[in-house]
């Protein structure tokens, strides 16, 4: 039973080493994935840190005008919300329906709102 449990953390510990490696961005260590830096390295990019505190700011402070917005597939503050985020132009329409399919989970939970637009803007 012992060589199973050795051979079983020698490939834990593989997996870990190459996951650490993955990282090509000086910027943020400890990515493998492009876009969930954050998740892997928090306190790495101020920058994202700032825009996601200003995109917070946002939509806590114009929730019900901003689920008018998805409900009606756009509007003022919708397009604030998706520049804050750092959504691309050429992604909006489809993250716009991704939106409106999860209004009812966005309307009961703002942060959940605020997470799926960070994660569509990078």
């Amino acid at each position: 039973m012992r060589p199973l449990n050795q051979a079983a953390g020698m490939v834990a510990l593989t997996a870990l080493a190459l996951l650490a490696a993955c990282s090509t961005d000086p910027a943020r260590p400890g990515a493998p994935w492009p876009g969930l830096g954050g998740l892997f390295s928090p306190v790495s990019d101020p920058a994202a840190q700032t825009r996601r505190g200003a995109l917070e700011l946002l939509v806590k402070a114009n929730h019900p005008a901003l689920m008018a917005d998805i409900v009606a597939g756009g509007g003022a503050t919708l397009t604030r919300a998706l520049d804050s985020a750092g959504v691309p132009a050429a992604d909006r329409p489809a993250r716009i329906i991704q939106l409106q399919s999860n209004a009812g989970l966005y309307q009961a939970n703002p942060g959940a709102l605020i997470a799926a637009l960070a994660i569509y803007g990078g």
